[in-house]
């Protein structure tokens, strides 16, 4: 069977964990050479040597640009292009309104509006025609979350990146989609009610109430969708909003 990304450059940011790792071991699976980023260089040893194959972990802060500027003067260093920009980094936690903090504030629109903007703004050389960018958003960036309103606001900012980005890109042949995650069973998920293993199964049970599908995705379901959209298969999908969610925001 042909792969899908053969003879492709792609880098992964937030990619040693959850949804990001997922859709680097499918990236690697399809023929791409795989770069995945994250904070702590350990973690990234440790994905790289589970995956195999080619990809390397690089450390990088999404939010400093000097570190994005390293990274992607590597990659043109070595290879001379990027095909493939998945721009995954972010997170976020649960705080009501009467209880934000500016840390809470600062941290999630650092890491998942800041992060975003530039890893794509630096990269941006390196994309030529014919290039895939995707921006990892959230159901979360079009309806209600209780508690979770900065976390949603940041992921609303992202979404409307890819509506105008599209235009300043008009010409060049580089997409930009936006892939939505709905509940996805990853650290990052569960660890929002704490690390007690009973309190995260009542989480996830919760919000597979909230699914038509009646549970939660798993991370490769996500990583089935960023390579169609990374791939040729989507070489006239641009700025769309990909929600893979079991119909989660359609009700």
């Amino acid at each position: 069977m042909q792969q899908k990304l053969a003879g492709k450059v792609a880098v992964i940011t937030g990619g040693s964990t959850g949804i990001g790792l997922a859709m680097a071991r499918r990236f690697v699976s399809e023929g791409a050479q795989v770069y995945i980023t994250g904070r702590r260089q350990a973690q990234l040893d440790e994905a790289v040597s589970a995956i195999g194959g080619a990809i390397e972990g690089v450390a990088v802060d999404s939010a400093d640009r000097a570190h994005l500027q390293a990274l992607f003067d590597q990659i043109k260093a070595h290879h001379g292009k990027l095909d493939i920009l998945v721009a995954n980094a972010g997170g976020g936690s649960l705080l009501p309104l009467g209880q934000i903090t500016e840390e809470q504030f600062d941290d999630t629109f650092s890491r998942n509006v800041k992060g975003t903007l530039f890893t794509v703004q630096t990269a941006l050389p390196l994309l030529g025609a014919g290039a895939s960018v995707i921006l990892t958003g959230s159901t979360a960036g079009s309806g209600g979350t209780e508690a979770f309103s900065v976390y949603a606001a940041s992921k609303a900012a992202v979404r409307s990146f890819a509506r105008n980005w599209i235009l300043d890109l008009k010409g060049r042949g580089i997409r930009v989609n936006t892939l939505s995650p709905g509940p996805i069973k990853t650290p990052g998920l569960v660890e929002l009610v704490g690390t007690d293993s009973d309190a995260q199964q009542g989480f996830l049970d919760h919000l597979a109430t909230l699914i038509p599908m009646g549970r939660v995705g798993d991370p490769d379901e996500i990583a089935k969708a960023a390579v169609f959209l990374a791939s040729d298969d989507a070489s006239f999908v641009n700025g769309i909003e990909l929600f893979v969610d079991g119909g989660m925001r359609q009700i």
